[in-house]
C-alpha cells in the first residue's frame, strides 16, 4: 500500500460519498476493532506473491495514535528468512494457535492457498473470528465471518468532486466534468485502516476528520498547549 496521508483518504471519502465504500470500510472496520481483544491477535495474512506489509504499518500507525494496542497486527508470513527480526518472523504456524478473542485477518487479491485456508477454518472452529479483504474467492468467504470484496471493476460514475487534480492515483475525469473512481484494493485498504483507528464517535462529519488528524499532529509535535509563558 502506498503513501497516502489522511487528508488524501478524506478526500478519497468525499469522492466516493453515495458509492457505498465509506460505509462498507467502515462497517468492516467497527468489526475488525471490535473482535480483536488480544494484543497481538490480530493475525494479517496475505498471499506468498503479496504479502499485506503496508496495510501492518499503517494499522500499528492507527493502534499508536488510537490508544487501541490490539490493533497492532501480528505480520503472518510464508516464508521468513533465517535473519529476519521476531515480528518479522512469525511463520503460518501461529494461526494454529489462535483462539478465541483473536482475528484471522485475510488480505488476498491474488487466490489465497489451501493451506490458510485450512487453518482459518481451524481457527474459525476454535472461536477466532476470521475476516477477509480480497477480490471475490468463494472459498475464502465460506471461511470468513466478514469479507469485504474488492471487484477487479469497480468503477462508480457520476460522483462529483471539485479537486480533481488532486485526486489519487486510479482516478479519471469525463468530458462533463465528473470524476470517475476505479476503487483499487490498495485504496480500500487505505480506507479500512483509517476507519479502524477512528473512535466510534467520531466517525461522521467533519469534526471526526478534525479530531483525526489533531491525533496524528500530537504523535509528531507533542501535546498542544493553549496558553503561552
Amino acid at each position: 500500500m502506498g503513501g497516502m496521508d489522511v487528508g488524501r483518504v478524506m478526500l478519497l471519502r468525499e469522492v466516493l460519498a453515495g458509492s457505498g465504500w465509506v460505509e462498507r470500510t467502515r462497517a468492516f472496520a467497527r468489526t475488525l476493532r471490535h473482535t480483536t481483544t488480544d494484543p497481538g491477535g490480530l493475525l494479517l495474512v496475505g498471499t506468498p506473491q503479496e504479502e499485506p506489509w503496508h496495510l501492518a504499518a499503517h494499522l500499528g500507525d492507527e493502534a499508536r495514535l488510537s490508544g487501541v494496542p490490539a490493533l497492532v497486527p501480528t505480520l503472518v508470513r510464508y516464508a521468513p528468512p533465517p535473519d529476519a527480526p521476531a515480528h518479522l518472523s512469525v511463520t503460518l504456524a501461529r494461526l494454529e494457535a489462535a483462539r478465541r478473542g483473536e482475528t484471522v485477518f485475510v488480505v488476498a487479491e491474488d487466490e489465497v492457498p489451501d493451506g490458510v485456508l485450512e487453518r482459518a477454518w481451524d481457527a474459525r472452529k476454535v472461536g477466532a473470528t476470521v475476516l477477509s479483504i480480497d477480490s471475490g474467492q468463494s472459498e475464502l468467504h465460506q471461511v470468513a465471518h466478514e469479507s469485504l470484496m474488492v471487484p477487479a471493476e469497480t468503477a462508480q460514475p457520476g460522483l462529483n468532486t471539485d479537486a480533481a487534480d488532486s485526486l489519487p492515483s486510479g482516478y479519471t475525469s469525463t468530458p462533463s466534468g465528473l470524476a470517475v473512481p476505479a476503487v483499487s484494493f490498495d485504496a480500500v485498504q487505505h480506507l479500512v485502516s483509517v476507519a479502524a483507528g477512528e473512535s466510534p464517535d467520531l466517525t461522521s462529519g467533519r469534526r471526526g476528520f478534525r479530531d483525526r488528524v489533531a491525533r496524528a499532529l500530537e504523535a509528531m509535535t507533542g501535546p498542544r498547549s493553549d496558553s503561552f509563558d
